[in-house]
């Protein structure tokens, strides 16, 4: 008999191959406990028992009175790494646990030492590279030419607006076009910036901010506020219209049936056209279908005489002579009704004023509508308004109506800066679920009761 003491002091031999059961029947709350104690010093610091007073007090016996200059200060921060890499750098003081990490060198790290000392040698020779010339010109003619187009600070000796200030003699040329000076100027080497035309100009000539109603105010006259209501009404019946139009057109065209009665009209359209059980008796003296016969009767091409030829060439001469002679008669009395030929040019060209009016009109009304910028089509937003019962005479007890912000939404939108659009829902995510294979309900059992066993 084994006793119940010797059974508990026993170790239980577990497999630990996989992470599941390391983590399972490994006990590390000692280490938990060390790393906690670990970061909780780091966050206030070490006990102030094994702490010596040296680094607890400091006796400052020589005043700190040493003021850096500008450039010094500067030298300094240039020293400190940069702010954008202090997302690189550990926040914590637990070193790291591999001591050395595979970093990549710079270019001067790679360079051999003997390289380096021949370097050294030739610069101090004046043996010095092309590439290394040329690159220092290029910076000291880029530092000239920066100073050259901005003045120094403080200088207010010339006049902006002169023609003298301009350095070079094309920017002084009357005769010469924009384009030509724009050339010449890129040759030398002067950006010459072009403003583009689009951003200066309005969008639309709508004001920003629109004066609303009258009849919207907290405190608004009767009649604002009945013609605000019969302005919403209208907009409210034309609605009701719509929809009563399109019930009539779609559901109201077509009547409700029952289904023995679709099924016998089914039955009728479909044996349309097929032979009736009674049968049907052809007359004898009915023509067949392949007979051919003609209403009229064949026409003959009968050609025309000469005597006929003749008299039709006279007709056409006495027709044309007919013609002459009534547009001389009316080129005659054309003459007599002078006055009455000018009423109608004078009416023709008012009927053209008045439509050249018209058309300009149209024209500044279409500048105030919203252009079309996408597929999605701009429509105005509802008036906002207040029953009778709910106005107020103050602002306190008002009730708010609206958004400011799709109010100004709105407005960017009519005035064509921003594009018509419609709100989109976000569309929910088909997450497919599964579960791991050490997480289901069997294997829990199992490992479970087997620890029991």
């Amino acid at each position: 008999m084994v006793s119940v003491n010797s059974r508990i002091g026993k170790k239980k031999k577990v497999s630990k191959k996989l992470k599941i059961s390391w983590r399972k029947h490994v006990n590390i709350n000692d280490v938990e406990e060390f790393l906690e104690d670990k970061r909780f010093e780091e966050r206030l610091g070490p006990s102030l028992s094994t702490i010596s007073d040296d680094k607890l007090f400091k006796v400052d016996i020589v005043p700190s009175t040493e003021l850096l200059s500008a450039k010094e200060r500067q030298k300094l921060k240039a020293n400190k790494p940069l702010k954008c890499f202090s997302a690189l750098q550990p926040h914590t003081q637990v070193p790291d646990p591999i001591a050395k990490r595979n970093r990549v060198r710079t270019k001067e790290e790679r360079k051999n030492q003997l390289v380096k000392l021949k370097e050294i040698h030739n610069r101090e020779n004046g043996i010095i590279k092309r590439k290394y010339i040329e690159a220092n010109a290029n910076r000291q003619l880029n530092e000239n030419r920066k100073n050259m187009n901005q003045p120094k600070r403080g200088d207010f000796s010339f006049d902006l607006w002169e023609d003298d200030c301009k350095q070079f003699a094309i920017e002084k040329d009357e005769w010469a076009r924009t384009d030509t000076k724009k050339h010449n100027l890129r040759g030398v080497g002067i950006p010459v910036k072009k403003r583009i035309a689009s951003i200066s100009e309005k969008k639309s000539p709508l004001p920003a901010i629109e004066s609303p109603h009258p009849g919207m105010s907290y405190n608004p006259s009767l009649k604002d506020h009945q013609n605000l209501l019969q302005i919403v009404a209208e907009k409210e019946l034309e609605w009701i219209k719509t929809d009563n139009h399109l019930t009539r057109c779609t559901k109201g065209m077509f009547s409700k049936v029952s289904s023995d009665k679709k099924d016998k009209d089914w039955i009728i359209e479909m044996s349309e056209g097929l032979p009736s059980t009674a049968g049907t008796n052809v007359s004898e003296n009915e023509a067949s279908d392949d007979e051919y016969t003609t209403v009229n009767p064949p026409v003959e091409n009968k050609k025309k005489s000469l005597k006929q030829k003749r008299n039709q060439k006279e007709q056409k001469q006495l027709e044309k002579q007919r013609r002459a002679l009534k547009l001389e008669k009316k080129k005659i009395t054309d003459i007599h009704r002078l006055k009455a030929i000018s009423e109608e040019l004078l009416k023709i060209e008012n009927k053209q004023k008045l439509l050249r009016e018209k058309r300009k009109k149209k024209e500044e009304l279409k500048k105030k509508e919203t252009k079309i910028l996408g597929p999605v089509k701009y429509e105005d937003p509802d008036l906002e308004f207040h029953m009778a019962k709910e106005i107020s005479g103050n602002l306190r007890n008002l009730k708010t109506q609206g958004n400011l912000l799709i109010d100004r939404f709105k407005s960017l939108q009519k005035r064509n800066v921003l594009a018509p659009s419609k709100k989109h829902l976000p569309k929910k995510a088909k997450v497919k679920k599964f579960t791991k294979p050490g997480h289901k309900d069997e294997d829990w059992k199992n490992t479970v009761a087997g620890s029991f066993k």
